[in-house]
């Protein structure tokens, strides 16, 4: 049985009449720009996460980026970050001038903690971004709490955790901002690039909007330099049709997951840790095993896929050579990179398909002389 990582042409097959329907009330209108479907959009986004304000744009990069250049982070700031991340995180940081400063992560979690953060904290430092990896938010409270005491501002890179909470707040409630992604792959995902970004405050929102359409909130009348960072109103349009089967989505995430949980228990793997504060939304299910790279191939062979995020952790990516690290520097998420294998999981996915990855996955590690489930619990 061939099992796809992701397969995207279900939500297509389930939602088609409404969202060709969204379509053609956008087409018949003649507004493509930050219309009403974009308004209505973030009004429902921001709801949905128990925010005061969406701000769409064009991408979650920009989410990222614009947060930063709002809330004043710039040249000769150091901005403590994730090591274990996908690259656009650290980017953000350097368009805007700053400097990212890695701290490791919980080996449980992947994400963050005040614990790793707080000794990379300098006179420099101006703002913490902690990354809710795979679903999974940091501690964010804790988080909260250190910011305050250094008097640092928060931005959440939220892109893969749409409608996760911690202690029953979700994203944005701790942080001066969020970004979201809606990147198609995504638990909420159109069906091309788009962002938003979610604050509580209205004069951030006001000069988010602002920044988004070259620093313009006046036709020709230009405040600031600005980006061109602008949702369409047909991905508002197809995302909002998407966003009311969201809450659906998510439980069948996470009703996936608690599966995999129970098929996968005792056999030697890491599986995904959800902490008594959090819910998890699971926009990946990754585990980590000894011999990723001969898992993966023997789960190709018999048609299943299973994706690799991420193979090398930001401080040692070429791109950042100048900055100065080296193997050894973050041992967690280094060894994180080195095992962390993604199953498939996603709504669609069926209990047959399922119990062929779960099969797969046994019948390799049975073959390899898994581990007692003694091991497991103690980590080895």
């Amino acid at each position: 049985m061939s099992v796809p990582f992701l397969d995207l042409r279900g939500t297509w097959e389930e939602l088609r009449t409404p969202l060709l329907r969204a379509c053609a009330k956008v087409l018949s209108q003649g507004r493509y720009i930050l219309g009403d479907e974009v308004a209505a959009l973030e009004r429902e986004v921001a709801a949905y996460c128990g925010m005061n304000h969406g701000v769409a744009v064009g991408n979650g990069t920009d989410a990222l980026t614009l947060s930063l250049r709002a809330l004043g982070v710039g040249p000769g700031d150091e901005v403590v970050t994730s090591p274990f991340t996908f690259f656009a995180t650290v980017e953000s940081i350097l368009q805007v001038g700053a400097t990212p400063v890695f701290a490791d992560v919980d080996p449980r979690g992947f994400t963050i903690t005040p614990a790793t953060v707080e000794p990379r904290i300098t006179a420099r430092t101006k703002a913490i971004l902690p990354v809710h990896i795979f679903g999974l938010m940091a501690d964010m409270a804790g988080l909260r709490a250190l910011a305050d005491a250094y008097r640092l501002v928060v931005v959440e890179d939220a892109c893969q955790a749409i409608g996760a909470t911690w202690r029953g707040f979700g994203i944005g409630h701790y942080g001066d901002a969020a970004a979201l992604s809606f990147f198609p792959t995504k638990n909420l995902g159109g069906y091309g690039d788009g962002g938003m970004i979610l604050v509580h405050d209205a004069e951030l929102a006001a000069r988010l909007r602002r920044l988004r359409a070259h620093g313009s909130a006046i036709k020709y009348i230009h405040e600031e330099p600005g980006w061109n960072s602008r949702l369409d109103e047909l991905q508002a349009a197809l995302l909002r049709v998407k966003l009311a089967h969201l809450p659906a989505w998510t439980s069948a995430r996470q009703a996936l997951a608690a599966r995999y949980d129970a098929g996968l228990a005792g056999l030697g793997l890491q599986l995904p840790w959800v902490p008594a504060e959090a819910n998890h939304v699971y926009h990946l299910y990754t585990v980590l095993v000894p011999d990723r790279t001969a898992l993966q191939r023997f789960l190709a062979e018999r048609g299943i896929e299973a994706h690799v995020y991420y193979p090398l952790p930001m401080h040692l990516q070429p791109a950042l050579s100048g900055l100065g690290y080296r193997p050894g520097d973050f041992p967690v998420a280094e060894r994180i990179c080195q095992h962390a294998l993604s199953l498939p999981l996603y709504p669609g996915l069926t209990a047959a398909q399922q119990d062929e990855v779960m099969r797969g996955v046994r019948a390799f590690l049975h073959r390899r002389g898994a581990p007692s489930a003694r091991a497991e619990k103690e980590g080895r």
